[in-house]
């Protein structure tokens, strides 16, 4: 498969991941239980959250494209479902299911496999595509420490 066709499923199959998401929040973000939490006070405005999962999704796309041409193996796509099913599953345990304990272990764990992603998967040629994950480790970082928050302070 070529570099190209690759980013093209990665594209679809991580903005489906979003989208698939987003459903499973059952209208969270907007909901009583989530407006009553006590939450942190670096929490982002809601419109931040599409604009930042956006971007991430399209380099987080480019990096597995260059990893997948590189080196497609069995193995690699296991951590990589488990990478989905990780992101997808927050937003229900999170805001479906008002998990919140629950949820900051499965962000905790998403963070864990996005930076074995980040220390594990290069070599020459993948060495500087690796950073095109630093934007998923970031917002990976403020959205653990915003769930910390909520864990923590309610």
């Amino acid at each position: 498969m070529s570099k190209a066709a690759y980013f093209v499923v990665f594209l679809i199959i991580n903005f489906g991941g979003l989208g698939l998401g987003m459903l499973l929040m059952n209208n969270g973000p907007e909901s009583d239980w989530y407006s009553n939490l006590n939450k942190a006070p670096w929490t982002p405005p809601g419109p931040v959250f599409g604009i930042a999962w956006t971007t991430i999704m399209l380099f987080f796309s480019w990096y597995l494209a260059e990893l997948f041409y590189d080196r497609s193996s069995k193995y690699l796509w296991l951590v990589y479902g488990f990478q989905v099913l990780l992101n997808v599953g927050w937003n229900w345990v999170f805001f479906n299911q008002h998990q919140i304990t629950l949820g900051l272990v499965v962000i905790s764990l998403l963070l864990l496999v996005v930076f074995y992603f980040f220390i594990t998967f290069r070599n020459d040629r993948l060495k500087y595509a690796k950073y095109l994950l630093l934007p998923y480790l970031i917002w990976l970082c403020i959205a653990t420490s915003l769930n910390g928050y909520i864990v923590f302070n309610n």
